[in-house]
């Protein structure tokens, strides 16, 4: 299979827009499209409710139900590959 990349638009009634001409052969082809991450900021809303402190985390199993609850968010800088390492080296006394 022979990959193509091309700049394309999609109008307000969902239709794909190829601007340039291609140089391939007729025929049935498979689209796969990508579309650049939008930040948050620009769909940034107003809400009317409080934040609170902790995201709710839900979990489906019972038993975990209030685990998330007590838990503190991940740090921002934590690297779970060197957690994993630490892990492993005390484990095994490396």
């Amino acid at each position: 299979m022979q990959a193509y990349k091309l700049n394309a638009k999609i109008d307000e009634s969902g239709n794909l827009i190829i601007d340039e001409p291609l140089n391939i052969a007729p025929g049935e082809v498979e689209v796969i499209i990508l579309q650049p991450i939008v930040s948050k900021e620009s769909f940034a809303e107003v809400s009317t409710e409080p934040q609170t402190d902790k995201p709710r985390r839900k979990s489906k199993v019972k038993a975990f139900a209030g685990l998330f609850e007590n838990t503190s968010p991940v740090p921002s800088d934590f690297d779970a590959d060197a957690a994993r390492w630490e892990a492993l080296k005390e484990k095994h006394n490396l």
